[in-house]
């Protein structure tokens, strides 16, 4: 930190009687009031150096009494006008980036300038200023910090456009590697030397009140030398330190809609500043904290524009997210769910067009192989290939997200609906969590019909659930009868199409058929797109083990017509020549049917 000391005579200011004077032999002539404080001082030296003074005195008529001049809203208070009259004295004043903008404004305010004495206290300050304070980094930082009292002088005089550009400057010049090191002192009150590393002018920076920020910012971004990663890291830094408790405000159950709240605007204005810097480059953020702002800005209320920008961002690098970060709170306390649902559809949906619009521009389809994994056909880009890697790692993240919204009651059917059914077929390579996720619902919602519940599993496929998920919705009493026949048929043919061999309808599937006046054809091949399941062990098992006749009779009726088709499409099923697990679950029928 650089500083300059003016004057060589001792400090001789006393207080009295609530007045300020100074010591001397001459008699004092003239009354200065700054706010509540009254000096006793003397003409000449202030004259001299000060114009306005001058013209003020001169108004004032002769008078054989002492003269008395009120300077009304001084800039800097007492502290600053003591600067300038120990100046006019000579006595010893020191100058840093702590006062300089104070005692700039004052001498100006005092005209003090070189029409009035050649080598004034404007002109030092000036010399001072452009020679010492720009060239420090630090030095430009502090003095930014002093400008919040005198933002207008700041800005009319130069000073604060005047940091900003040099701070900028000195990132452009090399914005990955600083070139200086400083000294600080640590926790044990000894002084080290500090390197600093390529985050050292986003951590400096965050210092600055928001204004100062963003302008220096968007400076950075307009001369285009930062990569805009580092830009991003800066904006998290300041984030971090700005908006820290957020999400603790609402759990603690703040009001939402304080507007008169002066802390909740400054922070929704921080906020909305923060989202214009973001990069327009895809990557320079992280998903997880583009989510971040975008709960913030729910719970702040801040403008749609801001919200509807971060969703388009989020969605160009939605495959990057978790589920904890799509949990973004309602944005008032008037909303029937926990959590924002459109916001998150809004981001689905956009980026299902985004890589729509990716795979038709490059022509390759999203194709799927016989081992259930996802390519293109004919593909030889990686950004092709990256576009499915990217929609399979999204389908598990939204069916992470339906498993953790479908515990909330007032989540509507056709909602949930929209989420299952806004993932393409062939990005979900295995159908557990979406399983997971309906059972959930199911139990959350009691009061569904059964066509509500056709619907809801209407997007499930029964040939992508492992072995566990099959053996759990087999015995699923929530589920329409025929999702729980199509788990059967499909547990059967996996475990037939191992063995190689062929037979016919197990006995108690036969006896279901027969009771709906359905027949099953013929033996023949069976066609059955088969993947390889992976295993799940969340599922709870019920107590029954097996299927309950009783059910299966309750929902005959209201069935048949499905069951009927799906017998109708599997013609014979290979026998299996070890016992499966539906082997041992209808032998487990038949036991019961003879008792």
């Amino acid at each position: 930190m650089k500083f300059m000391k003016l004057g060589s005579r001792p400090d001789a200011f006393y207080t009295s009687a609530g007045v300020k004077s100074i010591s001397s032999e001459v008699r004092t002539d003239i009354i200065i009031q700054v706010n509540e404080t009254r000096y006793l001082l003397h003409k000449f030296p202030l004259l001299s150096k000060c114009l306005k003074l001058q013209k003020d005195c001169s108004e004032e008529s002769e008078s054989s009494q002492l003269q008395m001049i009120e300077l009304a809203d001084f800039p800097g208070g007492c502290d600053a006008f003591e600067l300038c009259i120990k100046f006019c004295y000579r006595i010893t004043i020191t100058l840093s980036a702590y006062n300089i903008v104070a005692a700039r404004c004052a001498a100006r305010y005092l005209q003090m300038t070189e029409d009035v004495e050649k080598g004034n206290l404007v002109n030092k300050l000036e010399v001072f200023f452009n020679s010492c304070i720009l060239n420090g980094w630090k030095d430009c930082i502090v003095t930014l910090h002093t400008t919040k009292p005198f933002q207008l002088w700041s800005d009319e005089m130069g000073i604060t456009s005047r940091c900003i550009e040099s701070l900028v400057s000195k990132v452009l010049s090399n914005p990955l590697k600083v070139s200086v090191s400083h000294k600080r002192t640590n926790k044990k009150g000894e002084i080290e030397e500090v390197h600093t590393t390529k985050r050292w002018w986003g951590e400096d920076l965050s210092e600055l009140r928001i204004d100062l920020y963003w302008r220096t910012m968007a400076a950075l971004k307009s001369g285009r030398k930062v990569p805009p990663t580092l830009i991003g890291d800066a904006l998290k830094i300041y984030t971090s330190k700005w908006l820290p408790k957020i999400s603790k405000n609402l759990n603690n159950g703040s009001s939402l809609n304080s507007e008169s709240d002066p802390s909740r605007s400054n922070s929704r204005m921080l906020l909305e500043s923060i989202i214009t810097l973001l990069p327009i480059e895809s990557n320079a953020v992280s998903c997880s904290f583009l989510l971040k702002l975008l709960k913030a800005v729910n719970i702040l209320q801040a403008s749609s524009s801001s919200k509807l920008e971060l969703a388009r961002k989020v969605a160009l690098q939605l495959d990057e997210a978790k589920v904890s970060d799509l949990m973004i709170p309602s944005a008032s306390n008037d909303s029937d769910t926990i959590y924002d649902l459109d916001i998150v559809l809004n981001i689905l949906e956009q980026f299902m067009l985004q890589s729509q619009s990716q795979q038709t521009s490059s022509k390759k389809p999203l194709q799927s192989c016989d081992d259930g994994v996802c390519e293109l056909e004919g593909c030889k880009s990686s950004s092709a290939a990256a576009v499915n890697g990217a929609m399979v790692k999204v389908a598990k993240l939204v069916d992470g997200f339906l498993q953790e919204i479908a515990r909330d009651v007032n989540v509507p059917l056709s909602k949930f609906i929209a989420f299952t059914e806004a993932v393409p077929e062939l990005a979900r390579l295995n159908h557990d969590d979406l399983y997971k996720a309906i059972d959930i619902y199911l139990k959350s919602h009691p009061e569904l019909n059964k066509r509500e519940r056709k619907d809801l599993c209407r997007t499930l496929d029964c040939k992508k659930l492992s072995l566990e998920a099959c053996m759990h919705a087999a015995q699923n009493e929530q589920l329409p009868l025929r999702v729980v026949v199509q788990v059967l048929f499909s547990e059967q043919a996996r475990a037939a199409m191992a063995g190689g061999h062929v037979t016919g309808l197990p006995n108690n599937i036969k006896a279901l058929l027969a009771a709906k006046g359905t027949e099953p054809s013929p033996a023949g091949s069976l066609s059955t797109a088969t993947s390889t399941p992976q295993q799940h062990a969340q599922w709870v098992k019920s107590p029954n083990p097996s299927v309950s006749r009783s059910k299966m009779n309750v929902d005959a009726g209201d069935e048949s017509a499905d069951a009927s088709l799906k017998a109708k499409q599997h013609c014979s099923i290979p026998s299996v020549p070890k016992k499966t697990m539906l082997s041992k679950l209808w032998s487990t029928n038949r036991v019961e049917n003879e008792k």
